[in-house]
């Protein structure tokens, strides 16, 4: 009789834990936005950090983003394999990578956006759909770079690049590139700062504090459900996720030197212009400081491209020499000359000669 008991209650045990259905689990395959950062880091946060906090009661959030990586750096240190040995039927794969494959200066990261980097990233669907789980591209996660009140696009090609490979292999695609651009123009330039690392003394418009990596890791489920009505994450809009608030203002900052080499950043000719130029942002991270201040060194060919000013600026020449298009007049300007461009002028200005044409830049943010 014990005996017979005993097998009734394992044979019922049993049954309970088949019918338990399996948690689905969700990967993240990506870079520094995305990964998980310690106590010691905090503020800085990733999406993927916060990611839990958006998916739907029973999935489980696996983050394997990793700073630096790129989906060739990624792939090569064993991480994709790392996922493909625990992903399954039913559990989804979240790929998003760009950044750092744009970093032409290290062959262990780089991949051309023409070439490598969609065949790359083919890896990563071709993972989950062998193990029969779902691929979602996410198209690289937007930085907090204005030049000139625009905000810069720094991942143009990868972006298309992954666009196009979503359409060809019919890949679920979240384009998370221009959510987040919309939501750093929603706030501002000024207004955006508190949702990235411009915090304790550092300069960084690519990575989150926790409040930015909440807001994107809202966007990424927003524009989830977008894409299926049934996703797994909380039910939200991309409206939803950009009044999402950010931490309390900080306190005027206080006087401070800087040293130009710790904040050159190299950009393409502004206004849509040719050739490359190195800007220097400096006080970008003050506080209470209502003046942008700028130095910005044109190589031989770059151009500041044709536009109409939304401000008054002062351009002031400190070496190389200049085209200068000022509405309907053209003249060469060199070391010692001021420009003042009012709102509404049109200009442009091309660099000439064999030397770098160096110019500061002042001008007060444009409110909107």
């Amino acid at each position: 009789m014990q005996y017979l008991l005993s097998l009734l209650l394992l044979g019922a045990t049993g049954s309970a834990f088949a019918a338990s259905p399996t948690p689905h689990r969700i990967f993240i395959a990506g870079d520094s936005t995305a990964a998980t950062y310690g106590a010691e880091r905090a503020p800085q946060a990733g999406w993927g950090q916060k990611f839990p906090d958006w998916a739907a009661d029973g999935w489980e959030v696996r983050n394997h983003a990793v700073g630096g990586r790129s989906t060739r750096s990624f792939i090569d240190e064993g991480r994709l394999d790392a996922i493909a040995s625990e992903i399954r039927a039913g559990d989804v794969l979240l790929i998003q990578f760009g950044h750092n494959d744009a970093k032409r200066e290290d062959v262990t990261r780089y991949t051309d956006p023409a070439t490598d980097y969609p065949q790359l990233l083919q890896r990563y669907v071709e993972v989950a759909r062998t193990h029969g789980a779902m691929p979602i591209l996410i198209t690289p996660v937007a930085r907090l770079l204005y030049d000139f009140r625009s905000l810069v696009d720094t991942h143009g090609r990868y972006t298309l690049a992954m666009q196009a490979l979503a359409e060809r292999e019919n890949v679920a695609l979240i384009d998370l590139n221009a959510t987040s651009s919309d939501w750093i123009r929603v706030h501002g330039e000024g207004g955006a700062k508190p949702y990235f690392m411009f915090t304790q003394g550092k300069t960084d418009g690519t990575h989150f504090s926790e409040a930015g990596a909440d807001a994107v890791a809202c966007l990424v489920a927003a524009g989830w459900r977008g894409i299926d009505a049934d996703a797994p994450v909380n039910a939200v809009t991309a409206a939803e996720c950009n009044a999402l608030p950010a931490p309390p203002a900080a306190p005027v900052s206080p006087s401070v030197v800087v040293q130009e080499r710790d904040i050159a950043i190299e950009q393409p000719g502004p206004h849509e212009g040719l050739g490359t130029t190195t800007a220097y942002p400096f006080f970008s991270d003050a506080t209470g400081f209502d003046l942008i201040f700028r130095k910005r060194a044109f190589y031989p060919g770059a151009t500041i491209g044709d536009h109409v000013n939304d401000k008054d600026e002062i351009y002031y020449v400190l070496s190389g020499r200049g085209r200068l298009t000022l509405n309907d007049t053209v003249r060469e300007v060199g070391p010692g000359d001021a420009i003042l461009t009012r709102n509404g002028d049109r200009h442009a200005l091309d660099q000439i000669g064999d030397e770098e044409l160096v110019i500061f830049i002042v001008y007060q943010p444009v409110r909107r």
